[in-house]
C-alpha cells in the first residue's frame, strides 16, 4: 500500500490497518496474549504497549513542535540509531502492566491519534519542513509511521506468531 499523500488517505489507511489488527487480535485467546515470541521475546501485550508508547511519543513531538519548540526525537535519552535500546526500555516500562490496561491504553491512543489527524489540515500534514523536527519529511509521514505502518507491522508479526503457534499445537496432537 503506498504511503498516504492526503489527510483522507492517512485516515483511511490508519482505520483500515487498525481494523485488520483488531481482527487478528480477535483470533487470539486471552490467555495466549501474554505468551512470548511475537517479536523476539515480546508477547501480543508487549506489541500493543509498544504501539501505544510510540503514539504517545508522536503526540508529544507534535505538541512540542506546535508550541514552536524542537522536540528531542525519538526521546531525550535515545537517538534514532538507538531504537533497539529505546524499544527495550519501552518493553521494560510496560511489561508488568496488566493486559486489560494495555489494551485500553492502546485503544484510547488510537482514537486520540485519529482525532489528532482529523484536527490537522492537509497542508500541515503533507508539506515538508513545516516543523523543524520533521527535517526533510512531513508530519503526515510521521503520523503514518505511528499508525497505519505500525499497525501493519504488528499485524504481520502477530499473524505469523499465531499461525506458528497453531501449527506447533497441531503437531503435538
Amino acid at each position: 500500500m503506498p504511503r498516504p499523500t492526503s489527510k483522507k488517505q492517512l485516515l483511511e489507511q490508519a482505520d483500515t490497518n487498525y481494523t485488520k489488527l483488531q481482527a487478528e487480535l480477535d483470533l487470539i485467546p486471552q490467555d495466549d496474549m501474554l505468551d512470548s515470541g511475537v517479536v523476539d521475546a515480546w508477547s501480543v501485550k508487549d506489541v500493543l504497549a509498544h504501539l501505544y508508547e510510540w503514539q504517545q511519543m508522536m503526540s508529544s513531538w507534535y505538541e512540542i513542535g506546535k508550541a514552536g519548540d524542537d522536540p528531542q526525537t525519538p526521546s531525550p535519552d535515545y537517538t534514532w540509531q538507538q531504537i533497539p535500546d529505546l524499544n527495550q526500555q519501552i518493553y521494560e516500562t510496560y511489561r508488568d502492566i496488566a493486559l486489560d490496561d494495555i489494551v485500553a491504553k492502546f485503544e484510547a491512543s488510537h482514537l486520540a491519534m485519529m482525532a489528532l489527524i482529523e484536527g490537522i489540515d492537509n497542508e500541515e500534514l503533507f508539506t515538508p519542513k513545516i516543523y523543524k523536527w520533521t527535517k526533510s519529511t512531513t508530519l503526515g509521514s510521521y503520523l503514518t509511521s505511528a499508525t497505519s505502518s505500525h499497525y501493519d507491522w504488528a499485524t504481520k508479526h502477530i499473524r505469523r506468531w499465531r499461525k506458528a503457534k497453531a501449527k506447533q499445537l497441531k503437531s503435538t496432537i
